[in-house]
């Protein structure tokens, strides 16, 4: 057989191939061939249209994909939303947030104030780790609201902050120094000029301001100035003489030292040592072995930390000490501002 018999039937045919034309013969169509020459090609937007309505379930699948795309996106929104912002309560009267008053409740959102008159207050939740109070004549915002990292700006006024997160979460910063939680309950007073008053009620909170630092013991209260900072803490049931010593040491006039380090110095009791743990890095150099003498006598040093390396201000044996006013170790502390310090 040639192969041309296949295309155009010349030559001898294969009897095989034969027979099998002659099977599929008897299903050869009888109808004409349609003539598609006056047939043009449809437009791409006419095939599109007549391709999604020629299946009657498209339909349903777009609106359920789109209702779901719009839940996602809502949900995505809410979630942002509800971190960025602390809900808020009237306590009474009406509190404001930006220009809008606060009649019942509220959120107050990253970038925005919370006002509140003379004869207004709130609650504020410090998203789930503790929670303020804010009294009257107050003004203070919200500067960040991420989980592990809380932060909040106190212009003027007074908030109690009850926080029960690990140490480091919460931070309130006013316009002289900053108080970081600790794991505790605290007031914060701020007058109109910056001037301050930090109170502790539980725990203890770490008050500083550039490299000046104040821990400050529940019970304890600190003082901060604009011009220099938190001052040096103390017990609240201290004597009159002993808090304006301590003012003439932090903030007041330096020919009135001598005076004021010596009556701060014989009236310090045991409860006081933390008092004097914060002068041995503030007094002079001429000052400071008195201060380590005193100090001695209340609560004697741990092995190893000398007197010399406590003259010459050597930070890790005055940690050492710190840890034997059995107040809290310090190395949690110093762990945690190493990264909290670089983020910012």
């Amino acid at each position: 057989m040639k192969n041309d018999y296949l295309w155009d039937r010349s030559g001898e045919p294969d009897p095989q191939i034969q027979e099998l034309e002659n099977v599929l013969g008897t299903l050869r169509s009888t109808r004409p061939t349609p003539d598609f020459s006056e047939v043009g090609a449809p437009e791409y937007g006419v095939l599109r249209r007549r391709s999604w309505f020629s299946f009657p379930a498209r339909p349903a699948v777009a609106v359920l994909m789109l209702a779901a795309v719009v839940l996602i996106a809502a949900g995505l929104y809410w979630f942002a939303y509800r971190r960025n912002t602390y809900p808020i309560v009237a306590l009474k009267g009406a509190p404001t947030v930006g220009q809008s008053q606060i009649s019942s409740s509220g959120r107050l959102r990253v970038g925005q104030w919370l006002e509140t008159d003379g004869v207004s207050s709130a609650r504020v939740d410090i998203g789930d780790i503790g929670v303020m109070e804010i009294e009257p004549n107050t003004k203070i915002g919200l500067i960040k609201a991420e989980a592990g990292d809380h932060r909040m700006s106190l212009a003027w006024g007074t908030m109690h902050a009850f926080v029960y997160a690990p140490p480091g979460q919460f931070s309130v910063y006013t316009t002289s120094a900053r108080a970081v939680d600790l794991g505790c309950g605290y007031t914060l007073q701020v007058d109109d000029d910056g001037s301050g008053m930090l109170r502790v009620i539980s725990g203890w909170v770490a008050f500083e301001n550039e490299g000046r630092e104040s821990f400050v013991p529940a019970g304890a209260m600190c003082e901060t100035e604009p011009q220099y900072g938190p001052g040096t803490p103390y017990q609240q049931d201290v004597s009159r003489t002993f808090r304006a010593a301590l003012r003439v040491l932090d903030f007041g006039n330096q020919s009135k030292r001598k005076i004021a380090l010596e009556t701060v110095l014989s009236e310090a009791r045991r409860e006081d040592a933390f008092t004097l743990w914060h002068l041995l890095s503030r007094v002079t150099d001429e000052e400071r072995p008195g201060v380590h003498e005193a100090l001695a006598r209340l609560v004697p040093p741990p092995a190893g930390v000398t007197r010399e390396g406590l003259l010459n201000r050597d930070q890790k044996m005055i940690d050492r000490w710190w840890n034997q006013l059995e107040l809290g170790d310090l190395e949690g502390w110093r762990e945690w501002k190493r990264p909290w310090d670089t983020s910012r």
